[in-house]
């Protein structure tokens, strides 16, 4: 039997690995998706192997997680319950996508996660897989009760680690769990379980990887100047770079100004709430940017029925149904009604406020003539809405008719 694991080197998957070469006497193959993860990923390789992996890949999607996940899910506005940008949800069917491929490279029979059986991220991983690769057995350790009764928590795993010669660095008092790539990091579970807690003050600082707390960001604006063809961010302050690259620039300007930090209690697909604090500088922005450039350039009907869809839109994305029929409909509606969203948006950054200060396109729809409180002639004719309010209140008036007989 040989099974691909998607790997971290952390404390789960490290344990996981042994766990399953030993239980299923499998050859293991590792694989960790570079999106944006920086150092995290450094060692991985060595680190498998002397784990017990008998190979490694660790495979650079970067650019195709920013322009294939996150900018289509950026043109529409997606946000989970109004708050949550999706940084991880969107990561999910990616890194699944690959260590499909790398499975079917390999010839292995079986897929493992090491997502836990309370969580989202099971969800994602096996409706991708799923989706793409139905006949892969898969393997979800933490659903397995025989994994659970050996490693009830945190310290039985690190034990089974130093036992077992698995270098990791964990600790049983490590106060919360993170997870970064390119849009976003966030931050659950430990001392964050307390949904009173407040994750800003000053001894817990240190947990911030992304963001400067906006008390702490310098007193001066920043002005920026976003290019948008067709609803994505084509260059910064005249600047063309590739959407990853994009990316990359506002989480660095975004950060220096506190911009795009929120915590969160959430609704999981599986059932319970939870707490997270999300850092998203970049992503932020380029919501922002969007809303901004869109307000210019797109039909009025064609916006209330795209804003109507986002609430469906973001769920799908949230509960890992990226590769489903319905998601891919929405996407092309989406799609569709970006076709128009060309411009450039000025933005001013300040202590954790994204100011919108201009926006200009040559598929503008706002008409300063018609628009203008200054008798300035146009082909608006205020009489017209006399009949129009008329037509608008029949049935008002018919209510209230009905309601006096």
């Amino acid at each position: 039997m040989k099974v691909v694991i998607a790997y971290s080197g952390g404390l789960d998957t490290s344990v996981i690995l042994k766990w399953i070469k030993n239980r299923y006497q499998a050859e293991v193959v590792t694989f960790a998706a570079n999106i944006g993860q920086e150092e995290e990923l450094d060692g991985l390789p060595e680190k498998a192997k002397s784990s017990g992996a008998v190979t490694h890949y660790t495979v650079d999607l970067i650019e195709e997680f920013a322009r294939d996940f996150i900018y289509p899910m950026l043109r529409g506005n997606a946000i989970y319950e109004g708050q949550y940008f999706l940084g991880t949800s969107i990561a999910r069917p990616l890194i699944a996508k690959a260590q499909i491929d790398i499975a079917k490279k390999e010839k292995a029979t079986a897929l493992a996660h090491g997502a836990t059986g309370k969580g989202n991220d099971q969800c994602r991983f096996e409706l991708t897989y799923a989706s793409l690769a139905p006949d892969l057995e898969i393997i979800a350790p933490w659903r397995i009760a025989a994994f659970r009764e050996t490693f009830p928590g945190r310290s039985e795993m690190i034990t089974y680690c130093q036992e077992n010669g698995i270098n990791v660095e964990a600790t049983t008092s490590q106060p919360y769990s993170m997870d970064r790539n390119l849009l976003h990091i966030s931050y659950e579970a430990g001392i964050l379980e307390d949904p009173m807690f407040d994750p800003t003050i000053p001894s817990n600082k240190g947990m911030f990887k992304l963001t400067v707390a906006p008390e702490d960001a310098p007193d001066e604006t920043e002005y920026i100047e976003l290019d948008y063809i067709k609803g994505d961010c084509i260059a910064v302050n005249g600047n063309k770079m590739t959407p990853a690259s994009i990316l990359k620039t506002l989480n660095t300007l975004g950060g220096k100004h506190g911009i795009g930090r929120t915590d969160i209690v959430e609704n999981r697909f599986v059932g319970m709430k939870s707490r997270g604090v999300y850092e998203t500088p970049g992503g932020t922005i380029l919501m922002h940017a969007h809303r901004q450039i869109e307000s210019l350039t797109m039909d009025r009907e064609v916006m209330h029925l795209r804003d109507s869809l986002i609430p469906k839109y973001a769920e799908l994305i949230y509960n890992g149904f990226w590769y489903s029929p319905e998601r891919q409909a929405l996407q092309a509606l989406i799609d569709e009604s970006q076709k128009t969203i060309s411009g450039k948006v000025h933005l001013k950054l300040y202590k954790g406020n994204i100011i919108t200060v201009g926006r200009q396109s040559r598929q503008s729809l706002y008409d300063p003539n018609i628009a203008s409180m200054e008798g300035v002639i146009s082909n608006y004719n205020p009489d017209d809405a006399t009949g129009f309010i008329h037509l608008q209140s029949l049935r008002l008036r018919a209510q209230l008719k009905a309601k006096n007989k």
